[in-house]
């Protein structure tokens, strides 16, 4: 009798849908490999890693049959994001924001998948002001949520690059999962409507410190609303795996780069966009991986093109406090709280059942000695107890 593989997999609730999806997820970049052979041997895999989730932004026919055929006879192990507004004209990949369009396009999605209903539906690809205005006055938005309430979407996503247009967004209520690229270079960028700055050697020219405010202000605004995150650009299309590429001047690996989206607050999963099943093993591997492995604090203090001064980066290299509070926990809620002005009953509630909190910190200043950012912890702790009262 053939013996079960162990599954690691850990999962995460996707902000408030209900959906436990795993920590990892798959993109759809390798789905074409080998004349489309790729995508089974991938769903196979996934299965086998306890992978549940999957983003498929691609509109080509070929692409989706595949994705569909894999699928077949096991859908319900599976959770589907998939991207409405992706469509396939004049046999090419287009961006449409036409209601005929989408709604064709949605349709014949739908019937390659062999699926009657996409567990997210993903308004895709949405990085300008204007564009976000489009998608309301062109009805798509209303189109999804008609999708919703027949059940043919389960939930509404959003797709971006942009922390300006995810923000506006998610500010309306009606988008449930944001999937956003995040990495700790696009991180330092300011938004911008041109995502091609976010790969730009020249914005990576001069030594850049900290995280963009916007960019922070939408990951606490996401956890804040349950607002779940699944993240594109881990990797930055792989440049940051490779010291030659890397805006930062310095390369990281795959389990520092999924480590660093995961402790972000709202991120739910990162979409390894994987081109082979080796390529699926590596990211799927974080899970086993050590602290050590993971740690990704030591390389940035050394980045040559960055610096996080002063800025909780949650990485825990604060650990082991003498009364066992969890210091990146308390400074994450309270992050939360100052962001919003007051505190958001989820906030409150998160900080109650922490084991220790701010006020039983005896300011020691052991966790200042080990951060290699110059947090200033001990003030971080006291403002918290002031904050949450306790």
């Amino acid at each position: 009798m053939k013996q079960k593989k162990e599954i690691f997999m850990k999962y995460r609730a996707l902000g408030n849908t209900g959906l436990m999806i795993s920590e990892i997820g798959m993109g759809c970049e390798g789905f074409a490999e080998d004349n489309y052979s790729m995508a089974k041997k991938m769903f196979d895999l996934a299965e086998e890693l306890g992978i549940n989730y999957f983003d498929l932004y691609a509109s080509d026919p070929q692409m989706r049959k595949a994705v569909g055929d894999a699928i077949a006879g096991r859908r319900e192990k599976f959770f589907i994001q998939s991207h409405i507004c992706s469509v396939w004209k004049n046999g090419q990949y287009k961006r449409s924001r036409k209601l005929d369009e989408v709604k064709t396009g949605f349709a014949e999605m739908m019937e390659l998948l062999g699926t009657d209903y996409l567990d997210v539906g993903m308004i895709h690809y949405c990085d300008s002001l204007s564009d976000w205005e489009d998608i309301i006055k062109n009805g798509i938005l209303d189109y999804a949520m008609e999708l919703k309430r027949s059940g043919r979407i389960r939930h509404i996503g959003l797709s971006s690059h942009n922390p300006q247009v995810a923000q506006k967004a998610v500010e309306t209520g009606k988008i449930e999962v944001l999937m956003f690229s995040v990495n700790p270079c696009y991180d330092l960028q300011p938004a911008g409507e041109d995502v091609e700055d976010l790969w730009a050697d020249e914005a990576y020219e001069n030594v850049l410190t900290n995280m963009d405010p916007e960019r922070q202000h939408l990951y606490e605004t996401c956890q804040r609303m349950g607002v779940g995150i699944t993240v594109m650009k881990c990797f930055g299309g792989g440049d940051l795996l490779d010291a030659s590429l890397s805006p930062a001047g310095a390369a990281l690996t795959v389990n520092q780069c999924i480590h660093y989206a995961l402790t972000r607050p709202a991120v739910a999963s990162v979409m390894s966009g994987a081109h082979s099943p080796e390529q699926l093993r590596e990211s799927a591997a974080y899970e086993k991986a050590s602290d050590e492995e993971r740690d990704y604090a030591g390389a940035f203090a050394s980045f040559p093109k960055i610096r996080w001064e002063g800025h909780c980066m949650y990485c825990s290299h604060c650990r082991p406090c003498p009364v066992d509070i969890s210091v990146a926990d308390v400074t994450k809620f309270l992050h939360l709280a100052e962001a919003q002005g007051k505190i958001p009953e989820t906030v409150r509630e998160h900080y109650a059942v922490l084991a220790h909190h701010a006020s039983e910190c005896i300011q020691c200043g052991a966790c200042e000695t080990r951060c290699p950012f110059g947090v200033q912890i001990r003030k971080n702790m006291r403002r918290a107890a002031e904050v949450f009262g306790y």
